[in-house]
């Protein structure tokens, strides 16, 4: 997993190309300043500094003797990485410095933008890579810790983006212990049957139907007496939806459907890297939801570990099912903050749109924090009610509960709802309902894969279990 990012340290070579990056009212007096052949050269092209408008000013002998980006209206501060990485997506392969110094926190996501939109997912493909851009390291940055977080993206990113026929519940789980086994956190796996002897009905009922064996992959690593925090990441590493089975529109990307236990994963590598004073547990049910003879039915019960039992309204609700065992499993010994990560619902895209994942948690402290991180770390989150009138529309008439709506309304917050279920009440618990794919290519986000929250959540640890 570890990599080579675009970063070269500070060198007083004559042929790095420097960015200055302008906003709208600084053109001008920048241009007075300049020779003659660059203040020509940029009134002809008509820069005015727009946000995100970039320019290549030449040099006497053809060479680009500057580049000029726009903030618009904006000031280097209220950006976010996404401005660098257009930057770097404009200019040619080379070497670039910036111009000036930034504050601490703008650096840091400058160099994170670069460096994001270098990212390439080639494992099948056979043509080269272009030429890098490369960019000098700003002054205070610690590029241990960014080297670690562009990892964990980046992990997200190839787990994601790989086809389900390589990225099965085995190979999710290979990678897990390979993410263990680095950090030397002691993984165990309960495979196929054997999670009937453990409780894990939900799990091995949802993975059934495939001919590759439901799991559930935990691990755990760090101080056994310090805070406990289990993260738990939704792993369907493809849903077909079951028997009731979704259309090939809606089923064509559903190798993203891991991208739950991806993101708990990177969040794993992260706070062990940083070595935060924590009890680590993380949890993986990885499954895959197919249509066999034996796959589970529409108007099924199935029994939890919990002990509540389910009727099944709809078998492509089959991420809550896995995470209630999960979750369960998670509750038993009562750790300080439980986190899931899942590509749970339709309803949460149709809420906020691709790029905000919303958040769900009874405690007001830890959503007052990740609102707080979610800011400072430009990783937009928004917070959604555990509005528990809701649960009404979970009534089952054979059952305790049923694990879907059939009413339409408010899909994210009635997952969220079921989820809760199998929780103690009062639990610091914390439910994110992620994306983890990007549909259209942006400068830094390539079609595929994408972390989401991540940075705002372990934002939020490193606050919440700081290092003395």
């Amino acid at each position: 997993m570890s990599l080579t990012l675009p970063i070269f340290p500070p060198a007083g070579d004559d042929d790095i190309i420097p960015i200055a990056v302008l906003s709208a009212v600084e053109v001008d007096g920048w241009l007075a300043s300049q020779p003659d052949i660059t203040r020509h050269w940029v009134e002809r092209h008509r820069f005015q500094a727009a946000r995100d408008e970039v320019l290549s000013v030449p040099a006497h002998n053809g060479h680009i003797a500057i580049i000029l980006a726009g903030l618009g209206g904006d000031d280097i501060a209220a950006v976010g990485p996404w401005f660098f990485a257009k930057i770097a997506a404009t200019v040619p392969g080379g070497r670039y410095r910036l111009d000036a110094p930034l504050p601490a926190s703008s650096a840091d996501l400058a160099v994170l933008g670069w460096c994001l939109q270098q990212y390439r997912f080639d494992r099948y493909k056979t043509d080269k890579p272009s030429e890098p851009r490369l960019l000098e390291c700003p002054v205070g940055i610690d590029l241990a810790a960014l080297q670690t977080l562009v990892e964990a993206i980046f992990l997200i990113r190839d787990l994601v983006n790989t086809p389900a026929a390589d990225m099965g519940p085995a190979e999710l789980a290979a990678a897990a212990r390979g993410l263990a086994e680095r950090h030397d956190a002691a993984m165990t796996e309960i495979i196929g049957d054997d999670l009937l002897s453990h409780r894990l009905n939900a799990i091995h009922t949802v993975g059934r139907g495939s001919a590759r064996p439901p799991r559930l992959v935990e691990f755990e690593w760090g101080d056994p007496a310090a805070p406990r925090l289990t993260v738990i990441g939704k792993g369907v590493c493809f849903d077909s939806g079951g028997l009731d089975i979704k259309p090939s529109g809606g089923m064509r990307d559903m190798k993203k459907d891991m991208g739950g236990a991806a993101h708990a994963l990177a969040l794993a590598h992260l706070v062990m890297s940083e070595k935060l004073p924590v009890r680590l547990r993380v949890l993986i049910p990885a499954v895959e939801n197919s249509v066999s003879g034996n796959a589970y039915r529409p108007g099924d019960v199935i029994a939890t570990r919990k002990g509540l039992r389910v009727e099944i309204e709809n078998t492509d609700a089959e991420g809550r099912l896995v995470l209630a065992d999960a979750l369960a499993l998670a509750d038993e010994d009562a750790p300080d903050l439980i986190i899931d990560f899942a590509t749970l619902t339709g309803a949460a895209r149709v809420a906020l749109g691709p790029d905000i994942p919303p958040f769900f948690t009874d405690d007001e402290e830890i959503a007052a924090a990740l609102g707080a991180a979610a800011q400072a770390t430009c990783d937009p989150v928004w917070r959604l009610p555990l509005w528990t009138p809701y649960l009404d529309d979970l009534k089952s008439p054979i059952a305790d509960i049923a694990n879907s709506s059939t009413t339409g309304f408010a899909g994210a917050i009635t997952a969220a709802l079921f989820l809760r279920k199998f929780l103690a009440e009062q639990r610091r618990w914390m439910h994110l309902d992620i994306f983890a794919w990007n549909k259209k290519s942006r400068p830094g986000r390539p079609p595929g894969g994408e972390a989401m929250a991540l940075r705002a959540v372990f934002a939020m640890l490193k606050a919440r279990y700081p290092r003395h």
